[in-house]
């Protein structure tokens, strides 16, 4: 479990100062996979760093599994870093090693001996999928593979919790697929506790069971992956949403739309039962008006289906009102203004 209360972060001293983080409250609970976006600049590299105190907070607590890590000891600091692994971007991996020497190098540290090295390399090289690149150096390897030694190097001293800062940007839409794949299995099997930072919102959708959103230091959303991606309530929420649902009219086709004197331009967002039911076929028929699926998609998450429309109604203006506030008492329903929302 790890848990921010009120956690304030400040480089700088005197008139130069960057607040990085700002007043966060946060809890990420045990076995979950928790999802922080934000563009860059929003503070949440600075946040996942202030787990293992690689920061430390300038103000507030963080807790990490039942310890208030700021006041523990330098010996109970190293024994809690062993207990937490990290993905990097970058991978971080030691040119000068093989695969099987960088996996086990976090294991030299702790002093473990080498019969069970070379138990825990192997068991981890099965696991991540490179059994038979063992003994190749990083250069060889494709940036996916480098990836998956990465998170098998972050994995060999068996942690409860896996940090993940931006652990797929640099990768490919195909490889970034199978690098989420392996999150999720690591989740699933061995009950590991994910926090990742990204700025892709589609790995939150892909993996995350709970999500926060990040601007400006501050955490400005966050909740079930599901309720924030079927009811965004921030301007930026909005936009990371619309980026990877691919939802919003160009402006030019909007302005287009409006020019037609007949129709009456809504958005219909679906949410559980609702996305796999014909609303709109059936209430438009009740009350004998014409509708027109400009745009949208239904996407599944979280096991749930979510579906976000645009639809065109055309008909008498008091029947398109009747089919709206009979449609509002089930799905959302709001009228498309000029600018897109």
């Amino acid at each position: 479990m790890i848990k921010f209360e009120e956690v304030s972060k400040v480089f700088g001293t005197g008139d130069k100062t960057v607040q990085a983080v700002q007043n966060v409250s946060l809890t990420v609970n045990k076995g979950e996979i928790f999802g922080i976006v934000g563009f860059s600049g929003a503070g949440k590299s600075t946040l996942i760093r202030l787990v293992n105190l690689l920061e430390r907070p300038s103000s507030g607590k963080v807790i990490v599994n039942d310890f208030e890590i700021s006041s523990i000891s330098k010996d109970e600091l190293r024994k809690l870093r062993r207990r937490i692994g990290m993905i990097f971007q970058s991978f971080n991996l030691f040119n000068s090693r093989t695969v099987s020497g960088n996996i086990a190098y976090p294991l030299k540290l702790t002093r473990t001996n080498k019969q069970e090295i070379d138990r825990r390399v192997k068991e981890l090289l099965q696991f991540v999928g490179l059994e038979d690149k063992a003994d190749k150096y990083p250069e060889q390897l494709s940036g996916g593979q480098r990836q998956r030694v990465g998170i098998a190097r972050a994995l060999a001293t068996s942690p409860d919790i896996l940090i993940c800062d931006e652990a797929t940007s640099a990768l490919d839409p195909e490889t970034t697929g199978e690098i989420l794949n392996l999150l999720k299995k690591i989740n699933k099997e061995y009950n590991i506790t994910i926090l990742l930072i990204t700025h892709e919102m589609h790995v939150i959708r892909t993996i995350c069971d709970r999500m926060a959103v990040m601007e400006n230091g501050e955490v400005i959303e966050e909740g079930n992956v599901y309720d924030i991606f079927s009811n965004p309530q921030s301007k930026t929420t909005q936009s990371f949403i619309s980026s990877v649902l691919n939802d919003k009219l160009s402006p030019r086709l909007l302005a287009k739309l409006h020019e037609k004197p007949a129709a009456r331009l809504y958005r219909v967002v679906f949410t559980g039962e609702a996305s796999s039911e014909p609303l709109l076929s059936r209430v438009t028929r009740k009350h004998q008006i014409d509708f027109n699926i400009i745009y949208g998609s239904i996407n599944e998450l979280q096991d749930q289906l979510f579906g976000s429309l645009v639809v065109e109604f055309y008909g008498e203006k008091s029947e398109v009102d009747n089919v709206v506030k009979e449609l509002s008492e089930i799905v959302e329903v709001r009228e498309v203004a000029h600018h897109g929302s």
